[in-house]
């Protein structure tokens, strides 16, 4: 079995990282002069900590990790582009993903010039798990879920999930945006069982913080250093670190947001079902729903008229004809169905 090491690529193995002002020391100081900053207009003048600690021990002390298996970066999207830059030599080597799934892996992996060598879900939207493990090659250095999935709304079966990183001799990478809104448990506790996976988590759905751009990945710490080695020194700005600080003492507000969606996409499932050109809503574990109609574009055309948007996934591989809908707040939701009640008309 290969270790960590293994799968890096060269020039990342024997890279030596930038050393920031704010590297060579950390702890309580009076005066810094050691950075060429501003001396006013504190404390947007100084650089915010490159490794966010006090940021991260509350968010530990939340997920039940250690502060040393976690990477945050500037939204899920930096440590996606990190690992490609990290493992996968360019022109050479590949990943394996599902499809359909999130573009974000495509779009990094085309900037990193990677192959992605992509596996159909089955036609219920679950693993094709021997499909999967059979794309794999030794170029093979990923392998992307998102589960639960975008845009099918899905959540994977563990068993499943279990089974390839069992198998599956690189990096897993575990997308899990959605996972506040899941009747299933986060891999999180089992991470330290499986030294090759990598848990993407985000504040940007069940917390609300999508404008503060804010992505966690969960690692071994090996991985998270090497993360840690190739970023941009201070990614994370002050004003992220402090608006995400000051929302993670409220996760009680967090959690009644979640509880509300839920309970919303009841409604919108019961609204939508008397809808005579909707022939199939298909089961979700996350704020959004696919939902399957005869003309997608001529209904997405007509709510952007009614200044509502809306997802046309029909282009998308097994998604013909299907529209993603966002679980919004009950007003929101009240104005897509009165719209749709006068469209089915």
């Amino acid at each position: 079995m290969k270790n960590i090491n293994d799968l890096l690529r060269d020039c990342i193995r024997g890279l030596k990282p930038y050393s920031s002002a704010r590297d060579e020391y950390t702890g309580e100081v009076g005066v810094f002069l050691d950075a060429n900053e501003n001396p006013f207009n504190n404390p947007y003048n100084r650089y915010p900590d490159p490794y966010q600690r006090k940021l991260k021990e509350k968010i530990v002390a939340i997920k039940g990790a250690k502060a040393s298996q976690l990477f945050l970066g500037n939204g899920s999207d930096e440590p996606i582009d990190l690992l490609f830059r990290a493992f996968c030599e360019p022109g050479v080597e590949n990943v394996v993903s599902i499809n359909p799934t999130y573009g974000m892996y495509q779009v990094a992996a085309d900037i990193n010039n990677i192959d992605v060598r992509k596996v159909l879900l089955t036609d219920d939207f679950e693993l094709d798990v021997p499909a999967l493990l059979n794309a794999c090659d030794d170029k093979t250095k990923m392998l992307f879920i998102c589960s639960p999935n975008n845009p099918t709304g899905n959540s994977f079966k563990k068993e499943d999930i279990e089974t390839i990183l069992s198998n599956f001799d690189g990096i897993v990478v575990l997308d899990e945006a959605y996972i506040d809104f899941a009747p299933e448990k986060s891999f999180l506790p089992v991470l330290e069982q499986y030294p090759k996976l990598v848990i993407l988590q985000t504040f940007s759905k069940a917390w609300g913080m999508a404008g503060i751009r804010l992505g966690m990945a969960f690692a071994s710490e090996e991985i998270i250093r090497v993360l840690s080695k190739i970023k941009y020194p201070y990614n994370i700005n002050i004003l992220t670190q402090q608006k995400a600080s000051e929302l993670l003492d409220h996760v009680a507000g967090k959690d009644a947001w979640v509880k509300e969606i839920l309970a919303e996409r009841v409604k919108v499932i019961d609204g939508l079902s008397q809808l005579s050109f909707v022939h199939k809503i298909y089961p979700s574990d996350a704020n959004y729903l696919l939902v399957k109609t005869d003309q997608p574009k001529a209904i997405y055309n007509y709510l952007v008229d009614k200044q509502i948007i809306v997802r046309d996934r029909s282009s998308v591989a097994l998604c013909e004809g299907c529209l993603r809908i966002t679980i919004g707040s009950p007003d929101e939701n009240n104005q897509l169905m009165d719209a749709l009640a006068q469209y089915n008309k």
